[in-house]
């Protein structure tokens, strides 16, 4: 057995810089109609001009994603929201001055300047404002707001880096912008904001607690939605090889037992040293931010090694385990 990976300290924000003419070649390309990959603070994105319905129809054409599924607009700022959104609820500008820019989407009633195409027909829209630098540079220059669903093919492993856009991708993005490697390492938390209480719709950077601290009220999550938000497909966040969730303590027998299969596994902390019979083993962080920021590059690596398998257990659903755990569940869905 191979000696398992250290996951712990892999990935952190690098500080990568842009130069200003990287911007303006990126707002040059949006502009023109093109695509634009961008660094968030949670994955990177795939970016398109989000007034433009014919830029908005590359994206989905580009990742293979159904139309129907709509896209976040990220904007430069919470005093752009009136801009595209329309009845913004005072609930909404308590969420937005607390966790903005962050990685929280609201989903809201859609403003004028927000095409059908970008919200999958739907007369909501989901808006935030990332936390990164360089995209927040990117908007500022640019003007305007972008639509920017995750920069990979739909449904499989969301891109914490430029590379993994440019191998998922290739030429069939425009322009990469290299931001260094994404500091949440999971897509943002989706709350609708236009019914008579806040939902959570996709737990992610923000935690269900903080949200709950914020509001002064508990806020439900509920495991389906009759709300169309990106991150519902039954099969999302998915590597090559099968997913397969098993109880911490089952896990070295399902890994012998599926010893005809070149097995991953995603090592908890709690088993730490236990010896597990399979074709590669990461050991994961005790840190759930860290777990968090590396879970994409961990499904990656154990894809780049040959697994056609991975074995992985539930963290605990609290804090930064919610959003966990909904990746990991949507990574094990029933696929095509």
């Amino acid at each position: 057995m191979p000696p398992p990976f250290q996951a712990g300290h892999r990935e952190t924000m690098a500080g990568v810089s842009v130069t200003a003419s990287e911007i303006e070649k990126a707002v040059e390309v949006l502009r023109a109609g093109g695509l634009v990959a961008i660094p968030t603070e949670t994955v990177y994105g795939l970016a398109a001009d989000a007034e433009d319905p014919q830029a908005v129809g590359r994206i989905f054409t580009t990742k293979g994603r159904p139309p129907s599924h709509p896209l976040i607009v990220h904007i430069g700022s919470a005093e752009q929201l009136d801009d595209w959104a329309d009845d913004v609820p005072e609930t909404a500008r308590l969420l937005a001055e607390r966790f903005w820019p962050g990685p929280l989407t609201l989903v809201l009633r859609r403003g004028r300047r927000v095409p059908l195409a970008t919200t999958g027909g739907l007369e909501t829209v989901a808006i935030r404002v990332p936390d990164h630098p360089v995209a927040l540079e990117l908007l500022t220059a640019f003007g305007g707001a972008v639509a920017a669903p995750s920069a990979n093919r739909f449904g499989s492993v969301s891109p914490t880096t430029a590379e993994h856009v440019r191998l998922e991708l290739g030429d069939d993005v425009d322009y990469v912008l290299d931001g260094g490697p994404c500091g949440v390492g999971v897509e943002s938390t989706i709350v609708d904001v236009t019914g008579p209480a806040p939902t959570v719709l996709r737990p992610g950077g923000v935690t269900r607690e903080d949200l709950e601290a914020a509001l002064g009220r508990a806020l439900a999550v509920p495991t389906t939605s009759t709300v169309r938000v990106p991150g519902q497909h039954p099969s999302h966040y998915a590597p090559r090889a099968r997913v397969v969730l098993v109880a911490p303590e089952d896990l070295a027998a399902e890994a012998h037992r599926y010893a005809d299969h070149k097995v991953g596994v995603l090592l908890p902390p709690a088993l730490s040293g236990t010896a597990v019979d399979a074709h590669a083993v990461v050991q994961l962080p005790d840190s759930l931010p860290d777990y968090a920021r590396g879970l994409f590059s961990y499904l990656r690596d154990l894809d780049h090694q040959g697994c056609d398998l991975i074995l992985a257990t539930l963290p605990d659903e609290t804090g930064l385990g919610l959003a966990i755990a909904n990746r990991l569940r949507r990574a094990a869905g029933p696929r095509d």
